[in-house]
């Protein structure tokens, strides 16, 4: 005998909470495949009436023009950087979620600023699900972020983890990660996006009920998103996302979503042996020996709200075969094609009969518009065998007709140019990338450097 199955369990999607009164092997909200599950909440409880309930006092609803911010400043995590991206420093209550590539430095990071909230005379919290105790006391040693105002806890149960704080009563915590941290009251085992949602949401109602700040540790998947259910992404006040290259020990964070701040801003670090160290001023990271060489040119690149020199260079040299090379790093691929295009097409570059290689200095990637000029004029460099001087950069999108268009935050830009001993800006200015050239010979034309390289 088949039976019909009650409406009162319907199918909902772990993901995004999207419910179907039948499975489906792909959410119909999300797109996600297989994570239509069979819910074990009851709808008759939901259709139930709900009473009406007096607030308590001091928590009836008052005019936003009332409500005194004066109690809840920000605090200094006593790292300037860490400071620059949550907006001025961490608001009590928020929480925070922090991403990353598994070994880019996200506990480092972490441990450095729970070191320097303990040395502030807060009392931190770190509870670690993926380390022993012991594995973060070596760490802490190498990095010295020891403190006696910093308690460790090497703890996979998010009730054991309640309990510690109830303990130590920390003016910061710090859980690392969420995806090893699970729940009684949920099912599945950790990770599991019904127990990240549950361990989750339980974090972030005690950082709202003690004026908190918590810290959660969030993995990423192979295509670098978040792992675990998009709504922990909502529920959380700031996510931030680490990065780096493995090659390289430069490391940026940046906010995706900020409650309290913008979320544009960018902080520098270096990795070292003996740990993370902050980079206030990232100008010359980027930057070659500074001699003139030919095929190099430097642009004003923007990191969220920094303005950074970055150098580019290229290479051009006869093609051995019909098909010549065109090989980048760094920059984009079909830009550099497009750009090359340009120069022959517009500036009477010839080009087509020549090897490509187009990079960047410091391991930086240049994703805006902005620094196409820049390209162009390496390349062109590269190709007459003269140099630009040092004091001369260059800012411009280029269009396929060779106009040079203006981009974001040209005056910042132009500023921090100034700022760094650029005396020459070429940019949208010059109009054309043809009359760009021009303006580089006519500005800036010089007898041979000491090296014997004759310059632009």
């Amino acid at each position: 005998m088949v039976t019909k199955r009650s409406t009162a369990s319907p199918y909902r999607c772990t993901e995004c909470g999207w419910t179907t009164l039948k499975w489906v092997g792909r959410c119909g909200e999300c797109q996600q495949w297989g994570t239509v599950v069979e819910s074990t909440e009851s709808t008759g409880i939901a259709a139930r009436k709900v009473s009406p309930l007096a607030p308590s006092a001091g928590r009836s609803a008052q005019p936003i023009t009332m409500i005194d911010i004066a109690a809840t400043p920000r605090r200094t995590s006593g790292i300037a950087e860490f400071d620059r991206v949550l907006g001025g420093g961490v608001v009590p209550g928020a929480a925070i979620l922090l991403s990353g590539e598994p070994g880019v430095g996200k506990s480092t990071l972490l441990l450095e600023v729970a070191a320097q909230s303990a040395r502030a005379g807060r009392r931190v919290l770190y509870a670690s699900g993926e380390e022993s105790t012991a594995q973060v006391r070596l760490r802490a040693e190498r990095t010295g972020a020891l403190h006696d105002e910093l308690f460790l806890a090497s703890e996979t149960d998010l009730a054991t983890i309640l309990g510690h704080i109830d303990e130590v009563e920390p003016d910061l915590l710090i859980v690392d990660s969420v995806q090893t941290v699970s729940s009684a009251l949920s099912d599945g085992l950790a990770g599991h996006p019904s127990q990240v949602r549950e361990v989750a949401a339980t974090l972030i109602r005690v950082a709202k009920e003690r004026s908190l700040p918590v810290v959660i540790v969030g993995h990423v998947t192979k295509d670098g998103s978040i792992a675990g259910p998009r709504i922990l992404e909502h529920l959380v006040d700031v996510v931030c996302h680490f990065e780096g290259d493995r090659q390289t020990s430069l490391r940026f964070l940046r906010t995706l979503k900020n409650r309290f701040g913008p979320t544009d801003e960018v902080g520098c670090f270096d990795m070292t042996g003996a740990g993370i160290e902050e980079v206030p001023d990232p100008s010359r990271l980027f930057l070659g020996s500074g001699k003139p060489v030919a095929g190099t040119c430097i642009t004003i690149a923007l990191e969220g709200r920094r303005a950074l020199p970055v150098e580019v260079q290229a290479l051009t040299v006869a093609a051995s075969g019909p098909n010549p090379r065109r090989v980048v790093s760094g920059v984009d691929a079909s830009r550099v094609a497009m750009i090359l295009a340009l120069l022959e097409k517009r500036a009477g570059v010839e080009l087509s009969k020549q090897d490509v290689y187009v990079s960047t200095v410091g391991g930086v990637r240049l994703i805006e518009p902005g620094a196409d000029l820049a390209i162009a004029i390496a390349i062109a460099t590269a190709r007459t065998e003269k140099a630009v001087r040092h004091d001369v950069a260059a800012i411009g999108e280029l269009s396929l007709s060779g106009e040079i268009r203006p981009v974001a935050q040209a005056a910042q830009r132009r500023h921090e140019a100034a700022r760094l001993g650029y005396r020459t800006v070429i940019d949208e200015r010059a109009e054309s990338i043809s009359s760009a050239l021009r303006t580089l010979k006519a500005t800036a034309m010089a007898a041979a450097s000491t090296d014997g390289v004759p310059q632009f």
